[in-house]
């Protein structure tokens, strides 16, 4: 791989929180400072396309990530995404032919120490480089079709249908 399109939607990856008003924005997304500091050894761009918690993302914006997505001139794209419809979002997306996909996003906002952020996005973009054409989610250090796989909300993490 010499180049990874990346697409931010928000989520709690990209989340700022702010205590003295017990509430939350979706920031800037981190994912391009993130490898930055890691010093990967490809090109990549960040391309914002919103900044939504997951739960607000309807089928417009859907259909707007897949067109977003099937536009780019890159073979490899990463999705940061939020957890709650990450695989709603990875279903539709499954339309695109002759690229591989990848979502990810985090449980704990990358801003925030002890963050699943960085690994989940390490994981991603493993995945990427080495999967066959195709819709992935990486999420708790595995790789999963967004066809077998659901959220389980009370243990916070992603399993097998």
């Amino acid at each position: 791989m010499q180049h990874l399109s990346i697409v931010t939607t928000g989520g709690t990856i990209d989340k700022t929180y702010f205590d003295d008003k017990s509430a939350y924005e979706i920031g800037e997304p981190q994912i391009g400072k993130i490898l930055e500091a890691l010093g990967v050894g490809f090109s990549f761009d960040v391309l914002p396309a919103m900044r939504k918690d997951s739960l607000h993302l309807d089928d417009a914006d859907r259909d707007l990530l897949r067109r977003l997505i099937a536009a780019q001139p890159h073979r490899h794209v990463l999705v940061t995404h939020g957890t709650d419809t990450m695989v709603e979002t990875a279903r539709v997306l499954q339309a695109i032919e002759g690229k591989v996909i990848v979502l990810t996003g985090a449980l704990n906002p990358a801003r925030f120490q002890g963050s699943d952020a960085v690994f989940n996005i390490g994981c991603a973009v493993g995945a990427v480089q080495t999967l066959a054409d195709g819709v992935y989610i990486a999420m708790n250090g595995r790789i999963w079709n967004p066809l077998a796989v659901r959220k389980n909300r009370e243990a916070n993490r992603f399993e097998a249908v």
